[in-house]
């Protein structure tokens, strides 16, 4: 596939947990974690995933690299299935879709010198002739993550929060992936070492080709850094779009609540939006109709019994029916 091609298409993804009680642990609801989510990212471009805490958007990092088991729907990694297929099938894929979690910290075992957890995928996948090929491809990954390759040898205690995600960025890269999901990557870092995490992002996109599912809640970060966005509320994507149409014409109410919640110094892109009232729903409960109908400053009766489709706008979609052309 050349740069621009769809690399994933994600369709109707559900991933819903069961809820059981009793005695015999019976199943008496399910907790909607997911639930009818719709993706397509590129070959080359980053796709930000936003949205409340809560709203699923870890579980669809998640469920595309199967660590959980998706419900239903398709997810199409390069023409493939990977919904479909068997653990032994899906083995290969894991080497073209690496994550990096939250936590750098957690994602390291404090018991092994960090070599060796770069490295561990390479004796995985069989990448390396032998122990000392992996080794030097390891300090050629320090060096690529602008980490000392002398430090290889070393435990994870010995790094700093943001050496450590640097560790982690080249593990997840030490099997040559396609897709990188970032799931708040950047989130656990002082300000400024998320500037040097985003930026080295940016730079290994650059020179290795790679696609980005970059889960996040800071809507800063994500201006800076993805192409295209969206938005998640309850387990369903309510917008999606180019990210500076999203960020300076977003449809869909949820969407403009959350952009009236970032601070801006400049009185010229303050928006006069109701802000966000109440809780949201519980995923096992979710509101009929529209899911974002009971914190809307929008809503009109409509909302309330009818589930909205995803309409087309500009570069995008909204599920929201102020977006209906008919209307």
């Amino acid at each position: 596939m050349s740069r621009g091609e769809v690399l994933l298409r994600v369709e109707g993804l559900r991933t819903w947990f069961p809820i059981r009680k009793g005695v015999f642990r019976r199943t008496v609801g399910h907790v909607r974690a997911v639930d009818g989510v719709e993706l397509e990212i590129r070959r080359g471009e980053t796709l930000a995933l936003v949205g409340e805490s809560g709203c699923g958007k870890t579980t669809v990092g998640r469920s595309l690299l199967r660590l959980v088991e998706p419900t239903e729907g398709r997810i199409w990694f390069d023409g493939v299935d990977l919904a479909r297929l068997s653990p032994a099938a899906l083995r290969p894929y894991r080497r073209a879709i690496q994550i990096v979690f939250q936590d750098p910290a957690a994602s390291l075992d404090p018991r092994v010198r960090v070599r060796d957890a770069v490295a561990e995928g390479m004796e995985t996948f069989a990448i390396g002739a032998s122990d000392r090929e992996r080794t030097e491809r390891v300090a050629a990954l320090f060096e690529r993550v602008q980490l000392d390759p002398r430090a290889i040898w070393r435990y994870p205690h010995e790094f700093s929060g943001g050496q450590r995600q640097r560790i982690c960025i080249a593990r997840a890269l030490a099997v040559e992936p396609s897709l990188v999901v970032c799931d708040e990557a950047t989130s656990a870092l002082d300000v400024s070492i998320q500037a040097q995490i985003l930026n080295l992002l940016q730079r290994l996109q650059e020179e290795l080709g790679l696609t980005y599912l970059f889960i996040a809640h800071d809507l800063g970060v994500v201006r800076y850094l993805a192409d295209r966005v969206s938005v998640m509320y309850l387990g369903q994507i309510v917008e999606e779009g180019a990210t500076e149409r999203i960020f300076s014409d977003p449809r869909h109410p949820y969407t403009r609540a959350l952009l009236a919640a970032v601070p801006s110094l400049d009185p010229a892109r303050r928006r006069v939006v109701a802000r966000l009232v109440g809780d949201v729903p519980s995923p096992a409960a979710p509101p009929p109709g529209c899911r974002f109908h009971t914190r809307c400053p929008e809503v009109f009766d409509r909302c309330r019994v009818e589930e909205p489709p995803s309409y087309a706008v500009a570069d995008g979609v909204s599920r929201c029916f102020l977006s209906d052309p008919a209307r």
